[in-house]
């Protein structure tokens, strides 16, 4: 049951949402909570029961060794640091072992067995959906509660903050601070119909970039995909540029989504997506991007390495090992690796300050960079190395995504461009391709080729707009607005027979 299906927007989320508000306007804050626990525990069970298991198992491992700590504290102890230590790389390892053992175990099987040539047969493991973020959370908990920075909560707590449903299975990573303190501020249960508006209407922009962007431009890019060494350069171009805006209204949306739900609840989730395609460097994509990925692995790995504090050497170092685990975190394969490191080279790229946008900066080794560049300039070379690195991301191979790299760099046309572009033979802009039909001495193959142009311009120009929380915070609700919310939600609904898993559900 995800957030795109029938069961969920109509019946799920408004019983919570009215169990919820009766609750909490009688007080009942405690039993409100309970009932949030229960629904958010039903919604990932709806996705498996072994998954359930997973989750209640991590939850009371982590939240046992958080009381561990808490008996280190209460004993007058010159060890106590010490004993705090290995609590915190229990912790660790435990959640890193979960992780391993159900997202990279055959992956290290399969290398294993390359390099030694040995024997190892890993059986196919389902992974829980969500892992990486549930996990990561509790990572950051264990280990700020280890280093003092983190009070023992109380089990009802804790465990709302873990399995709070709207963050549960695809992010943002929300650290345990930001979300239980507005747990226990009472005043945010009082209903508010101006977040409650805010928060619909950011669900209802989420699920039509999910619905009537992402999930219409997959049908491009998986064919595109499926017939890596069949492309010509221009359906690589076209096929990339289509991944590319589709990962972004498909994971923006989610968190859109969730943050709506949230409003909707009383609370905000931390900010995941900044525009990020606006932004002039690769640094700066990554500060737009995946924000609370990227704050984690700052704090937990980037500062603990040493960060930018050992020299201009180990911070090229600290950076590429950042982001090749960026990389490995979204998935078991080498792919994602040469991904990561791709990144990673384009972020200390930015760091040596040859080429900028800024006159002033912090890079590694000048203060002025050597050549300033517009900012447009710089926004469409980040754009485009962003787009280019996303074919490590998507291929299933790395000689798959060489393959397709050779396809965009020697130029090739063969004419395969019209066959993706048929597949946009869809109910969704069936209106759109009668109007070009009734054109008159149109064919058919340019019909889907207009159609796909018209998919990837208007997919180009909203990401040049406002994002999401700058609308709703900027939007004043009259009956305009309302007529426009209500025209895409019922947009979006009627589309939800052609339901898609989110591509983050798989991290």
């Amino acid at each position: 049951m995800g957030f795109n299906s029938f069961t969920f927007i109509l019946v799920f989320l408004p019983i919570l949402m009215v169990g919820w508000h009766v609750l909490n306007r009688l007080q009942k804050y405690t039993v409100a909570d309970v009932l949030l626990i229960i629904m958010s525990l039903y919604f990932y069970y709806t996705f498996g029961v072994n998954f359930l298991i997973i989750l209640i198992v991590s939850i009371g491992a982590n939240y046992a060794l958080s009381a561990i700590v808490n008996t280190i504290d209460s004993r007058n102890t010159a060890k106590k640091l010490f004993y705090k230590k290995i609590i915190k790389t229990i912790g660790v390892l435990f959640n890193l072992g979960l992780l391993f053992y159900f997202k990279y175990l055959g992956f290290f099987a399969d290398n294993l067995n390359a390099v030694l040539k040995t024997g190892l047969t890993v059986d196919k493991i389902i992974m829980p959906i969500g892992i990486s973020f549930f996990t990561f959370g509790q990572i950051s908990y264990i280990v700020d509660r280890a280093n003092g920075e983190a009070p023992h909560y109380s089990f009802i707590e804790y465990m709302l903050y873990t399995v709070y449903f709207p963050k549960l299975i695809q992010g943002p990573i929300a650290f345990h601070k930001e979300m239980i303190d507005q747990f226990r501020d009472k005043s945010l249960r009082t209903y508010d119909s101006v977040k409650f508006a805010g928060g619909l209407m950011s669900f209802v922009i989420g699920l039509s970039k999910k619905v009537l962007l992402a999930d219409i431009l997959s049908r491009v890019v998986n064919y595109g995909f499926e017939q890596t060494y069949y492309l010509d350069t221009l359906t690589v171009i076209a096929v990339m540029l289509a991944y590319t805006f589709q990962i972004y209204f498909d994971f923006s949306g989610y968190c859109d989504m969730a943050n709506g739900i949230s409003l909707m609840l009383g609370y905000r989730l931390p900010t995941n997506f900044n525009s990020p395609y606006k932004a002039a460097s690769a640094k700066e994509l990554w500060q737009r991007w995946h924000m609370t990925l990227s704050r984690f692995f700052i704090k937990y790995v980037y500062i603990p390495l040493g960060g930018s504090r050992k020299g201009r050497y180990r911070t090229v170092v600290n950076v590429l090992i950042v982001f090749i685990l960026s990389g490995l975190w979204h998935g078991a394969g080498w792919t994602y690796v040469c991904w990561g490191l791709m990144q990673g080279l384009l972020v200390v790229w930015d760091d040596l300050g040859i080429v900028s946008t800024e006159k002033e900066g912090k890079f590694l080794f000048r203060k002025e960079p050597l050549l300033i560049i517009p900012k447009a300039l710089g926004r469409a070379m980040t754009f485009t190395a962003f787009v280019a690195s996303l074919i490590f991301f998507r291929s299933e191979s790395v000689e798959k995504a060489l393959a397709m790299f050779r396809r965009l760099f020697f130029f090739t046309y063969p004419g395969f461009l019209t066959r993706t572009a048929s597949n946009l033979s869809i109910a969704e802009n069936y209106v759109f391709r009668q109007f070009l039909s009734q054109m008159g001495g149109v064919d058919e193959n340019v019909i889907y080729m207009i159609t796909m142009v018209v998919y990837l311009a208007v997919s180009g120009f909203i990401i040049t707009r406002k994002n999401t929380e700058e609308i709703v915070e900027t939007t004043t609700f009259d009956k305009k607005t309302l007529i426009g919310i209500t025209v895409l939600f019922l947009w979006s609904f009627v589309s939800l027979s052609a339901v898609s898993t989110f591509i983050y559900f798989q991290f």
